[in-house]
C-alpha cells in the first residue's frame, strides 16, 4: 500500500510575504508535502510573463512548520519553472497558487499573476489550481476561502482534471458564502483609464487604472453572477485555445 504524501507546490503573484499565500499553505498542508516557490515582491498582473533578461536567483528560506519555503527574483512563472525543472527533488503532483488579493473573474484570467502560475503547472502536466479572494485588503479575513480551498482541492485530488484543464478558483469577500459553483467565464472587460500625472522632475507619467464592465449582467451561468450572489466560482480553462468552430469553418479559406 502506497502511503506516500502528495507533494503540493505553492506559489502566487503577490510575492511570498502577502498574507494570501500564507493562508493557502494552511489550507493544503494537510493534503501532502508542501513546497512555496514564491517570489520576493509582488508581480500582479504579469500574465504568463518569464525573465529572459537578466539570471534567475533563488534563496533557500529554510522549513517552517514542516513547509519548505524557497523566494525568488522571478515571475509567478519563473517560480514554478524553478520548482518543477530544479529545485524540487521530484516532480509536484499538485500545483496551487494565491490566494490572490483580488478577483481574477472573466477577462483578468487572461493578465493574472496568479493563473500565470497555475496554467504553467498545466502545461507540465500536473492538476493545477488558482485561489483568489475578492478584496485587494492586505489583511483580508481568509476564513472562508480556506473552506473553499480545501473542498476544491479535495475534489481535485479524489478526481483528478483532464488533461490540459486548470481551474479558475474566486471566492467573494464574504463572512459566509452561500456555496461554490461550477461556472463559466463572464463575458466582459477592463474599461482601462490612465491617470496622468507629473513626477518632481517635470516628466509625465500614466497611472494604470479602469474599472470592470460585465457585458452579460443578466447571465445567471457565470462566475460574475455566481460571486455577485456569494458563492465561490470554479471555471475549468483549457491550454488550447483554439477557436475550433472557426477553425473547420469551410466558408473561411486562406490562400496565396
Amino acid at each position: 500500500m502506497n502511503n506516500k504524501k502528495p507533494v503540493i507546490l505553492v506559489s502566487n503573484d503577490d510575492g511570498i510575504n502577502a498574507k494570501g499565500i500564507n493562508e493557502l499553505v494552511d489550507a493544503v498542508k494537510e493534503f501532502g508535502k508542501v513546497f512555496v516557490v514564491s517570489a520576493d515582491k509582488s508581480f500582479s498582473g504579469m500574465s504568463h510573463a518569464i525573465t529572459v533578461n537578466e539570471p534567475l536567483k533563488i534563496k533557500d528560506l529554510g522549513v517552517r512548520d514542516d513547509v519548505h519555503y524557497y523566494e525568488t527574483n522571478g515571475t509567478p512563472v519563473d517560480c514554478v519553472k524553478l520548482a518543477i525543472h530544479y529545485q524540487l527533488a521530484e516532480k509536484p503532483d499538485y500545483v496551487v497558487s494565491g490566494i490572490n488579493h483580488g478577483t481574477n473573474s472573466s477577462a483578468s484570467v487572461h493578465y493574472s499573476g496568479t493563473l500565470g502560475a497555475a496554467r504553467e503547472g498545466c502545461m507540465n502536466g500536473i492538476p493545477s489550481i488558482g485561489f483568489s479572494l475578492c478584496s485587494y485588503d492586505a489583511d483580508a479575513d481568509f476564513s472562508e476561502s480556506k473552506r473553499v480551498v480545501k473542498s476544491v482541492l479535495s475534489s481535485v485530488i479524489k478526481s483528478g482534471l483532464p488533461k490540459g484543464t486548470y481551474l479558475n478558483v474566486n471566492i467573494p469577500d464574504s463572512d459566509k458564502l452561500d456555496g461554490i459553483k461550477k461556472a463559466r467565464m463572464a463575458k466582459g472587460k477592463w474599461e482601462e483609464e490612465f491617470v496622468e500625472g507629473q513626477d518632481p522632475r517635470g516628466r509625465k507619467y500614466y497611472w494604470l487604472s479602469g474599472q470592470f464592465k460585465n457585458e452579460e449582467p443578466e447571465a445567471k451561468d457565470t462566475d460574475e453572477f455566481f460571486l455577485n450572489n456569494n458563492m465561490a466560482s470554479v471555471v475549468p480553462c483549457h491550454i488550447d485555445v483554439t477557436d475550433y468552430s472557426t477553425l473547420n469553418n469551410t466558408n473561411l479559406s486562406y490562400e496565396l
